[in-house]
């Protein structure tokens, strides 16, 4: 989880705050501090793994403060519930506040609502990923968050998975050919997933050997009628195996419906784009 490359984003997202030096901390020059931190909502808690690179950027020749974690990331909590404590320099805790706060609140945000339509498909067998709709610079958090809040990732960028949209089937000139060419040239081994708009190419890309369908703006009632056509052609099929059949561009309030249909999966991107900040606070004493 804590790469280098994400220690070292840290440092920058500090540095960002602390720009040419907190002109506050000379009045707190020699003091220790202790705070800790609350919910002010109800939500999933998301963040605290951070704590420690956020620490560690701040005083990494001599680690002075002291860490307890009282909540997981992906743990339930209530308004008013202790979250974390932290002993320390009162100039660290003051330079690490608002950064810490503001990643943590971000994604406890997206692990809330993650979590929210997690339970909405309870029962039906059918997971929920998310999409490559990210703030640039925060993907790897984000989709950290959505698997805190009990969703699954998706892929994490373009050299993971090829997903062949619209533009590749028109420009390729139609399924087939698009995915022959992945298949012949791709440096490692891939899966392929066609994003379908229509029958004909949700059938083209099961019949021409795709790992996934990803079902764009279907109706449940087509979907229900099509799903079942496109696990028969995925049988008939020679060595391609099973097919993931995923159904995307609906509103989270028709989860159930969908999953209904048969599918193996829901992508959305509305943890990550329309989910709001849980409120969290961090008290001294």
């Amino acid at each position: 989880m804590i790469t280098p490359q994400l220690r070292r984003q840290l440092g920058d997202w500090l540095q960002e705050d602390l720009g040419r030096g907190d002109l506050s901390a000379v009045a707190l020059r020699g003091r220790q501090g202790q705070a800790h931190w609350m919910a002010k909502a109800d939500g999933v808690f998301c963040g605290g793994v951070l704590l420690e690179p956020l620490l560690r950027a701040l005083e990494p020749a001599d680690a002075t403060w002291q860490l307890r974690l009282l909540a997981a990331d992906g743990a339930v909590v209530k308004a008013g519930d202790r979250l974390l404590e932290l002993e320390g320099p009162a100039g660290v805790l003051v330079a690490l506040e608002r950064t810490a706060l503001n990643l943590a609140m971000r994604l406890s945000g997206i692990a809330t609502a993650t979590a929210a339509l997690v339970a909405d498909l309870q029962g039906t067998g059918v997971a929920l990923a998310d999409t490559r709709k990210t703030t640039p610079g925060l993907r790897t958090l984000e989709k950290y968050a959505v698997r805190c809040g009990g969703g699954v990732n998706h892929r994490l960028g373009l050299d993971d998975t090829a997903m062949l949209k619209e533009n590749h089937l028109a420009w390729a000139g139609g399924v087939e050919p698009a995915i022959a060419a992945v298949r012949a040239a791709a440096p490692w081994p891939s899966q392929v997933i066609v994003e379908a708009e229509t029958e004909a190419e949700a059938m083209a890309a099961v019949a021409a050997g795709a790992n996934g369908v990803l079902l764009d703006e279907f109706t449940p009632e087509q979907l229900t009628q099509l799903v079942p056509r496109l696990r028969q052609l995925a049988r008939e099929r020679p060595g391609a195996g099973s097919v993931v059949l995923e159904a995307s561009g609906l509103q989270p309030s028709q989860l159930r419906a969908y999953a209904a249909t048969g599918i193996d999966l829901i992508s959305t991107s509305a943890p990550v784009t329309r989910s709001r900040w849980l409120d969290l606070s961090m008290r001294f004493s």
